[in-house]
């Protein structure tokens, strides 16, 4: 499928997957505005690297996070646990225009920060407690254009990838998260920095 197609704001691609909704929107934010909210943001969020603990041995996560929320809730995953900043106004107005789409009211949005090839994102879902059953997951990147892998729990033929583009919006719903994992692979390839939201709801 010949992404370089889409041209509009609302073009779409649903991703052909057993037991999963996903929506894939390339051109969701036009260039222009894609560049100056990615050099916003890399200049204006808290960004900060937590220790991750992994079959017992601690590492620095091998990227930068920060959260945001309209309400003080923090967020727990891989035993790390984020107290939220409030909103910036780049957020907000990026939150109201995915809503807009999704059809959900999102309370939380977690950024990561991938500043070249070796940042990545291992195997995993976004299936935590606080998340609640069937969470819709809202994804928007802006930046380097990274590989965005599926697998399925269970059905080990079961694969997915597909490039994630400047100003692109990916969204997860339904049986997604209970039934697949995903990640951000590393790259020897020299690439530029990546900013990818994660917009979700943890009331």
């Amino acid at each position: 499928m010949n992404l370089d197609l889409f041209s509009d704001q609302n073009d779409s691609v649903q991703l052909d997957m057993v037991d999963a909704d996903v929506i894939y929107y390339p051109t969701f934010f036009d260039p222009t505005t894609s560049t100056n909210l990615f050099k916003t943001l890399l200049k204006t969020i808290n960004w900060q690297q937590d220790d991750i603990t992994i079959f017992g041995k601690t590492y620095q996560q091998p990227r930068l996070t920060s959260l945001y929320a309209n309400n003080s809730n923090p967020y727990t995953y891989s035993n790390i646990t984020m107290t939220p900043n409030p909103f910036t106004k780049e957020l907000q107005w990026i939150k109201e225009r995915v809503e807009v789409v999704s059809n959900v009211k999102f309370t939380t949005c977690l950024l990561n920060l991938y500043r070249d090839g070796m940042d990545s994102n291992g195997w995993h879902a976004d299936n935590e407690k606080e998340l609640g059953n069937n969470p819709v997951i809202a994804s928007v990147s802006f930046g380097e254009e990274r590989w965005f892998h599926f697998k399925h729990r269970i059905h080990k033929t079961a694969k997915q990838k597909l490039k994630l583009k400047h100003g692109s919006l990916l969204i997860m719903q339904g049986k997604t998260q209970e039934c697949w994992l995903h990640q951000i692979p590393k790259t020897k390839k020299i690439i530029q920095p990546r900013i990818n939201l994660t917009f979700r709801i943890i009331k």
